[in-house]
């Protein structure tokens, strides 16, 4: 999702760069070599690492050794490649789920291993902190510009909405729609409905950073970025029931896990850079409800 924002954002944005994008489907990004040799090709000036095995709570409960593991593979392939050839910039993109469990809220950059993680997000989240950790060393020992942005939760056009990977915006217009369609009385939803989570439009967040590339020597060693509020998993769904017009209700099942409480990011240092989102829920929402609908031909709209 936010890899291709960030590609369109930055054909949009500085359309005399030349652009070059690696998917899945053109490089195993857990085979080291298979990368060097690509990237090696095409000798970028900087790159942008948005890579990345993710998925919902569920999933990650599940498999926690696949998190673990292959999102070491993949950040030791793309950012242990850039060392090799010295590209000399690096916007690496993090994670909030770096976060610990049961700290203050919100989040400053300096909380990142300050007590234990979640344990659901715990695999992933060790991964992604030695990413960040290698660009902070990278920077420090060969003089390069590595930096991370740490994203709240992201929701916009291009997500994952199937349910057992969906982050929960994604798989909330997808249980709603599914209600709409099938006029079902009742959604139901994990937990009792009060965790709060920020999210943050991934079009607002591709657009910014395609801006910082070039400029990412006046960061620090990483930066928090997010809309600065949240909501309830409730109201999360109660948007999601006005973008779609569904008229029935939620049920909750408190047997299964709803994840943190709560995870607020303070974004003040990047609010110092210009860092200022503009879309509203209901509006990044509704955009992310129709890349949905024409994702799946022949889906009732």
């Amino acid at each position: 999702m936010l890899g291709s924002s960030l590609a369109a954002c930055w054909r949009t944005q500085r359309p005399h760069d030349e652009l070059l994008t690696l998917t899945r489907d053109d490089v195993d990004l857990t085979d080291r070599a298979a990368t060097l040799t690509a990237m090696r090709t095409i000798a970028p000036d900087a790159l942008i690492h948005a890579a990345a095995v993710v998925g919902g709570i569920a999933a990650k409960l599940e498999h926690p050794t696949r998190y673990l593991i292959e999102n070491l593979l993949i950040d030791g392939s793309v950012l242990g490649s850039a060392l090799d050839l010295a590209v000399p910039e690096v916007l690496n993109i993090g994670s909030a789920a770096i976060y610990p469990e049961s700290f203050r809220q919100p989040f400053i950059e300096d909380d990142v291993l300050a007590a234990p993680l979640e344990r659901p997000n715990e695999g992933y989240a060790i991964a992604k902190i030695a990413g960040m950790k290698l660009c902070e060393y990278a920077s420090e020992e060969f003089g390069l510009t590595y930096r991370t942005a740490i994203p709240s939760n992201l929701y916009g056009p291009g997500d994952d909405h199937s349910l057992s990977h969906g982050h929960l915006i994604a798989a909330a217009l997808a249980k709603v729609h599914a209600a709409h369609v099938a006029t079902a009385p009742a959604v139901l939803i994990w937990g009792d409905g009060t965790a709060r989570r920020e999210f943050t439009y991934s079009v607002d967040l591709a657009s910014w950073l395609v801006d910082q590339v070039g400029s990412l020597s006046a960061w620090p060693r990483w930066i928090n970025l997010g809309v600065g509020h949240d909501h309830t998993v409730t109201e999360y769904y109660e948007a999601a029931k006005t973008v779609i017009g569904y008229a029935g209700s939620f049920e909750y099942d408190v047997s299964r896990p709803a994840g943190m409480q709560q995870r607020l990011l303070d974004s003040t240092v990047a609010r110092s850079l210009g860092w200022k989102p503009k879309t509203s829920l209901l509006d990044g929402m509704a955009v992310a409800y129709q890349s949905f609908l024409a994702a799946q031909p022949g889906v009732v709209k």
